[in-house]
């Protein structure tokens, strides 16, 4: 006998299965009876298949967390606050005595995750939830992937802007003097037009890890974009901030000296600005300052001298 989906119940169950790889989905009636499960149930000890009387979902946790899951599935299913608690995840420990014959215990301590949401008959009344069951572990291991992702930049694998910019936030906050210099790598328009997309993130990865090395412990460096690196020299005297500069647009250029007419010959550019005011205004004297550096040729590193007019000049 096939069970007849409702266009209701197909959205909610399509919804749901976009987010349930490797969870356990589960639908259950209008009292919270489970009525089936994805195989993988068999994980947390379960095999309904060898049931007669299928369990409430409320059963799958510990004697100290029943009441809540209770009413956390009571609530889905009275169909009031479906639009805040059906959003929500409710955790709590699977019980230990969750078994079959065929299957293992569930495993002591083993906390899972529960998103329920309703689902309606033709008539408009709630006839049942569906569920994703998602281990705790896991959940948190996707949460650290997608927070890693906002703020890491894929290809090098440095802070991106947003993560820099939090950064650059902080040391304005902390009231100490500092300087932050913006990197460019020069003419790499001209690479990327002569060979390609796959050279010009090879060589924006090694220009990565170059700075990398050339950093110091208490340096903050990030990707501000594409081929833009940016650095924060905290608590530094501007001739000193700019001698550092200096020395790692000599040290790129004498280690990308090339051997054949083919390969490209690599140079950088760098603009310093003053930590001051505002991250918007930081950002914007640093890169005036690199416009004019590579303004002159490239090669070369520029500062803001004049904080009122944000003028700057080539430090030779």
């Amino acid at each position: 006998m096939h069970m007849r989906m409702s266009l209701a119940e197909g959205a909610a169950l399509h919804g749901l299965l976009e987010e349930a790889t490797g969870d356990i989905v589960v639908r259950v009636d209008r009292r919270g009876f489970i009525e089936t499960a994805s195989a993988n149930i068999s994980d947390i000890g379960y095999d309904l298949s060898q049931l007669l009387l299928k369990p409430h979902l409320a059963d799958l946790a510990e004697q100290g967390h029943l009441s809540a899951l209770r009413e956390y599935v009571a609530l889905i299913l009275s169909g009031g606050a479906e639009e805040t608690a059906a959003a929500d995840w409710l955790e709590f420990p699977i019980d230990r005595a969750s078994k079959s014959e065929d299957n293992p215990p569930a495993l002591s301590g083993s906390w899972y995750a529960l998103s329920l949401r309703a689902i309606a008959d033709e008539e408009g009344s709630v006839s049942g939830a569906l569920g994703l069951l998602r281990s705790v572990e896991r959940m948190r291991a996707l949460e650290g992937e997608v927070y890693s992702r906002a703020l890491i930049d894929p290809l090098t694998g440095l802070a991106n802007r947003h993560a820099f910019c939090g950064a650059l936030r902080r040391q304005l906050a902390s009231g100490t003097q500092g300087s932050m210099a913006l990197f460019e790598i020069d003419r790499m328009r001209a690479v990327f037009m002569q060979y390609g997309q796959r050279t010009a993130d090879e060589i924006i990865w090694g220009f990565a890890k170059f700075l990398e090395t050339m950093v110091q412990g208490e340096y903050e460096l990030g990707q501000f974009d594409g081929e833009r690196f940016c650095v924060i020299l905290p608590d530094l005297p501007r001739k000193t901030c700019r001698s550092w500069a200096q020395e790692v647009l000599q040290t790129f250029a004498s280690l990308t000296l090339t051997t054949t007419a083919r390969s490209p010959r690599l140079s950088a550019s760098a603009g310093l600005a003053p930590i001051q005011k505002s991250v918007d205004w930081t950002l914007r004297q640093a890169e005036l300052a690199l416009v004019m550096a590579r303004a002159r040729g490239g090669m070369q590193v520029a500062e803001c001298q004049n904080p009122q007019n944000g003028s700057a000049h080539v430090a030779l």
